[in-house]
């Protein structure tokens, strides 16, 4: 089964994302934890997301965590996608959905929430389809046009 048949065609760049197929699931190479991992409709976000701030954005491969474990309230939990600054400071935090998840305030307010222990400037919500940018002004958080470059953060 090729994954571009199972899953959606995103509003994001084209990738040439690396596939095997086990037994049980279908796996995609991950481009930022460097492993085989299930590709779900999550992860097919996910990654779409890693290529397209490496390839076009110029992320540094090295600037850019998957699963990034945070704690929330004394619970653990994982931002999918963290980019840092060459100083290991947080820039940009990218919560993916599936794509039939619509993204609503609920999105925002989980990116929000991860965003109390993280202080990133620059907060991304999407499902692959839709995608909302936010950045700080002022002590506001205010919508972003695009995704800024690696080197405009």
């Amino acid at each position: 089964m090729h994954a571009a048949s199972s899953f959606p065609k995103l509003t994001l760049p084209e990738v040439d994302l690396k596939l095997r197929s086990s037994s049980e699931y279908q796996e995609v190479l991950c481009l930022s934890r460097k492993k085989f991992v299930r590709l779900e409709p999550e992860e097919w976000v996910r990654q779409h997301w890693l290529h397209y701030l490496h390839h076009q954005l110029h992320y540094p491969l090295g600037a850019m965590v998957a699963e990034y474990p945070l704690e929330l309230n004394g619970m653990k939990r994982r931002a999918d996608i963290v980019c840092h600054d060459p100083n290991g400071n947080p820039l940009l935090m990218v919560e993916c959905k599936r794509p039939t998840i619509k993204l609503n305030q609920a999105s925002l307010d989980q990116v929000m929430r991860y965003n109390i222990t993280l202080q990133i400037p620059c907060l991304i919500a999407s499902n692959g389809l839709q995608h909302h940018a936010y950045g700080w002004e002022k002590g506001q958080l205010r919508p972003l046009d695009q995704v800024p470059p690696y080197s405009a953060l």
